[in-house]
């Protein structure tokens, strides 16, 4: 079981950035699939960007596509997720998932078929 903290939210303005962490319990090895959500009170989770470690290019979300930036550090436990030119319409609790993919990685992300999440970390963009 892979057990995951998040940490970097904040309130901001409209405008700004924040770098969100994802730290892994152990090191996540190549071909697991990661995914980035967001979820506001009484919706569902919408999910903002999936990776396959070592597996190409992430994938995001329209709503967030050339503003957040995921990213890996060298140990790969630890997972990035870059937001920058933060809109109101980006508040919401960020939490990252994991698990290793029964299908293309973005695929699983959007249905929502990783197992293991982490509790999440608020962000709050003011206008």
């Amino acid at each position: 079981k892979v057990e995951l903290v998040e940490s970097g939210g904040g309130s901001v303005q409209a405008g700004g950035s924040l770098t969100l962490s994802c730290a892994a319990s152990d090191y996540i090895h190549s071909g697991y699939c990661i995914g980035w959500y967001r979820q506001v009170p009484g919706k569902e989770p919408e999910w903002v960007a999936a990776i396959e470690i070592d597996g190409g290019s992430p994938n995001y979300a329209d709503a967030v596509k050339g503003r957040f930036t995921v990213s890996q550090n060298d140990a790969k436990d630890i997972l990035y997720l870059q937001m920058d030119s933060l809109e109101p319409e980006d508040t919401g609790n960020y939490y990252c998932a994991a698990d290793v993919p029964n299908g293309l990685c973005s695929s699983v992300v959007v249905r929502g078929g990783l197992r293991y999440r982490g509790q999440g970390t608020q962000v709050t963009v003011s206008s």
